[in-house]
């Protein structure tokens, strides 16, 4: 102990009091009967994942608001540091992924109808991204603040289209069904985008914000879908084809969703870009 460390917390404030640790570590509370060793490893994953969740929300919030002021720089930022929550979200697999299915089905049926699949914050992150599907709202009826959270999300213009809204600004072609569409409806492939991307990829050097923005974008996606990959692969270890606790077929569904995209002209200009006539 230094002489210049403070020891009188009756005043000052202390790192628990701070970060509301007594709350933070008194909200694990197991069900099985009798309590099983292996329930808090399983609670602490799927924890701090939402804590995770919600900084992801809260810089995408960030990024839609950069994007739609021609702020370019700090939007730019915001998508960087989402890139390595997304990171450290994938490799929390890693630590779940040591639950055996011995282990993990000794307190499984304890969980009764709850899911990760009921997980509003990261419904939120697809929709901010252009997966959006209004029948996910039917999941929070009994929940008033999730499902106000995700109308607003679903309502809101996904950071895709206050993107091709910044392109559209900045003197590129974007189709006008594109800058008017209903944002609530999810985003679908447009071969009308592809050349406006082929356009910003052929000259990088005229155009090198957006062509960085463009791969910002790709890289998120790409940290998306390994992250939908390791949790499929986390699952599957664990408890094989079993149906999800929530009602859906399990790893079955997640394969399915690795096929979904957020931004497919990105991905499809790679096949125009260097290509012989």
């Amino acid at each position: 102990m230094e002489d210049g460390i403070v020891r009188d917390f009756k005043v000052n404030l202390s790192y628990g009091r701070y970060l509301h640790l007594d709350e933070i570590l008194g909200a694990q509370h197991p069900v099985s009967v009798p309590e099983h060793h292996d329930e808090l490893l399983f609670i602490l994953q799927h924890q701090t994942s939402e804590l995770w969740l919600k900084l992801v929300l809260h810089e995408l919030r960030a990024v839609q608001r950069y994007l739609a002021k021609d702020d370019l720089r700090p939007a730019l930022k915001g998508l960087a540091r989402v890139k390595h929550i997304q990171r450290t979200l994938t490799e929390q697999w890693s630590v779940l992924a040591t639950l055996t299915p011995s282990e993990y089905s000794e307190f499984r049926s304890f969980l009764g109808t709850s899911s990760g699949f009921q997980s509003y914050q990261y419904r939120a992150v697809e929709f901010m991204l252009g997966n959006k599907d209004r029948r996910m709202l039917s999941l929070f009826d009994d929940d008033q603040s999730a499902r106000e959270l995700l109308v607003e999300a679903l309502e809101t213009p996904s950071v895709y289209d206050e993107f091709l809204r910044y392109l559209s600004r900045h003197g590129h072609d974007i189709p006008a069904e594109q800058l008017h569409r209903d944002v609530a409806e999810p985003h679908h492939f447009d071969e009308d985008l592809v050349p406006v991307f082929v356009r910003i990829y052929s000259d990088p050097e005229r155009f090198w914000e957006a062509y960085e923005a463009c791969e910002e974008l790709v890289d998120l996606e790409e940290n998306f879908q390994l992250w939908r990959f390791r949790h499929l692969k986390t699952v599957e270890r664990t408890i094989g084809f079993k149906r999800g606790t929530g009602g859906s077929s399990g790893v079955d569904f997640l394969r399915k969703a690795l096929d979904l995209t957020f931004f497919p002209e990105l991905y499809a200009v790679r096949t125009e870009i260097g290509a012989t006539s």
